[in-house]
């Protein structure tokens, strides 16, 4: 599970109650101690721990830049100071919280402490005369079951901004030329994104990989592993070549300061060291190592995304869109030669052939039904966006490669998607619905969200705790 902190600035404004702002803040740190959140406090900035004035925000801002926050909570304790919020806000340039807790009834002579939806209300057009994206988070009581959900789907959008922003891949040769489709802009990716990319030559791969099984040890723990959780029908020497890739993969990824790999994968690498890397490919995704096949860089970066969203505790898959279901007219076959992670199966995976190519180290499983997120993060002409929507596994003829049937809501409108553009045949897969993350954070990244099902309505009602 990623870890993510969180800057904690309540704020109130002088015509209303500042006992009451206190005693809201307070409760509010209570509460988020109680689940758990990672914060960073300000009790230490002025003798309230609120956010009201300048002064006040400087010193915060100073606190935050060096605790190294990755967002903004703002509770509005009591009304709130909307500009010191709004220029704190632009200044940090990181995910945005707003919220307040319900206000009690008047009491007796007709007088309210608190005015904190109100405040909400001005807060939120500040923010936008800014041009200062942020999450709102329904004006509703600390127990109630939407503050934790909106906490914790703050928390990962978080994590997918972070993630997104700080993202370095791997590129393992240039792609096969035949792949036009998977060609990307690696100048815009960076002036747009500081999405950076670290290529390196083929036989950079394979020489760490004459390394790796020079020293033996660590790659004999890979066969290890490979003989305890998959059905191995490869020979000893394509096994240890595997385990090979897989350490020299992984020992590259860590040199050059990566987190997610585009590697070629064909046909270069099968005439250098007589393999597929889909089985080490897999390997590398089951210890949350993002790689991606044919050189997909934009393809890597939805993988990062993905697993952020779902805060690193579900791992995803790499898939092509393939053919259309037999019998279901919703239903299509997601498949790729193996590079899968194990956990994904329902059943031991394979080691073998892949249904193209004579060379070994493809990896067979059907993978796990069940309600899964279905993403794809792409772009041309200086635009970038992220399609996204939710399938389910359904039973289907058995296929070569890692595969699951799916059926979505309208098959057609999605061919339509994929087929107008500007996205290819490659997705990203999840088990988790993560939908409602990734178009959250996408306002903060510059990236356009885009539905192949009309569920735009539905992903806003629930951003809003209905």
């Amino acid at each position: 599970m990623s870890k993510i902190k969180i800057g904690f600035a309540p704020t109130r404004r002088s015509i209303f109650s500042a006992p009451d702002a206190l005693k809201y803040a307070n409760l509010t740190r209570e509460r988020l101690n109680e689940l758990g959140i990672e914060f960073v406090d300000i009790t230490d900035i002025n003798e309230e721990g609120l956010l009201f004035d300048e002064e006040g925000r400087l010193k915060i801002e100073e606190k935050f830049r060096r605790e190294g926050i990755d967002g903004l909570f703002f509770p509005h304790c009591n009304f709130g100071t909307e500009y010191v919020v709004a220029r704190m806000a632009r200044s940090m340039n990181l995910p945005v919280l707003l919220w307040g807790p319900r206000d009690e009834r008047p009491d007796e002579k007709g007088i309210r402490l608190r005015d904190t939806q109100c405040g909400l209300f001005a807060t939120g057009k500040v923010l936008r005369r800014f041009q200062v994206p942020f999450t709102y988070m329904t004006n509703c009581r600390l127990e109630d079951k939407e503050f934790e959900r909106g906490i914790r789907d703050f928390l990962a959008v978080c994590n997918v901004v972070k993630v997104f922003r700080n993202t370095r891949i791997l590129q393992i040769a240039p792609r096969p030329f035949d792949f036009w489709s998977t060609m990307c802009n690696e100048g815009e990716l960076l002036e747009k994104f500081n999405i950076q990319l670290a290529p390196i030559p083929m036989p950079e791969l394979t020489e760490e990989m004459k390394r790796a099984k020079a020293a033996g040890a660590d790659v004999k723990s890979v066969m290890d592993y490979c003989r305890q959780n998959m059905d191995v029908k490869v020979k000893d020497e394509e096994l240890e070549n595997i385990a090979a890739m897989k350490v020299a993969m992984k020992r590259l990824t860590e040199k050059y300061g990566c987190n997610a790999v585009a590697i070629q994968c064909w046909n270069a690498l099968q005439g250098e060291v007589g393999i597929m890397p889909c089985a080490a490919n897999a390997l590398l995704n089951e210890e949350g190592i993002p790689v991606v096949c044919e050189t997909d860089i934009h393809g890597a970066i939805t993988a990062v995304m993905v697993e952020a969203a779902a805060m690193d505790d579900t791992r995803s898959f790499f898939a092509d869109w393939t053919v259309r279901h037999p019998d279901n007219e919703n239903g299509e076959l997601l498949q790729h030669c193996g590079p899968w992670p194990i956990s994904v199966a329902q059943e031991k995976p394979v080691i073998g052939y892949p249904l193209a190519f004579d060379y070994p180290g493809a990896v067979e499983a059907l993978a796990k039904y069940g309600e899964l997120t279905l993403a794809r993060f792409d772009g041309d002409n200086g635009e970038y966006f992220m399609l996204m929507g939710n399938a389910r596994g359904i039973e289907g003829p058995y296929t070569k490669g890692t595969y699951l049937w799916v059926e979505v809501e309208n098959l057609k409108r999605l061919e339509d998607k994929l087929v107008c553009g500007p996205y290819i045949h490659h997705c990203v897969g999840i088990h988790k619905n993560v939908v409602p993350i990734l178009y959250e954070a996408c306002k903060y990244i510059g990236v356009k969200p885009d539905f192949y099902d009309p569920i735009e309505e539905d992903v806003k009602a629930y951003l809003r705790g209905e």
